[in-house]
């Protein structure tokens, strides 16, 4: 089962960037794609961005233009480049894999990374 591992959190002021890491071997051999989410405490989680095997990508339309997602799938890693970030942006980031397959779709959430953005 694919188990990702995210890091790279922490706090930050507005306007300011940070790189979010989710690593989860296997999952690039294994043709999986891999959502990005983020929740807010007491609020529903949310999609923000994915990157398929074949390195196509989806945005939120909150997040576009500012975050971007890519792949080292060399390391089984994505990661999440982070831009111009808000006060809005503060939220628990936590990555998960999909796709065709029950192997790519059953991996768990991972425990996730915290972000805040603050003065």
């Amino acid at each position: 089962q694919l188990h990702p591992v995210e890091s790279g959190g922490g706090l930050v002021q507005p306007g300011g960037s940070l790189r979010l890491s989710c690593t989860a071997p296997g999952f690039s051999s294994s043709k999986c794609a891999m959502y990005w989410y983020r929740q807010v405490e007491g609020q529903q989680r949310e999609g923000i961005a994915m990157i398929t095997s074949a390195d196509t990508t989806l945005y939120k339309e909150s997040v576009k233009g500012r975050f971007a997602i890519s792949t080292d799938k060399t390391e089984d890693t994505v990661y999440l480049q982070m831009n111009n970030l808000k006060s809005e942006d503060t939220a628990m980031y936590s990555c998960k894999t999909a796709g065709t397959t029950d192997y790519c779709n059953r991996g768990p959430l991972g425990q996730g990374t915290q972000v805040t953005v603050s003065s």
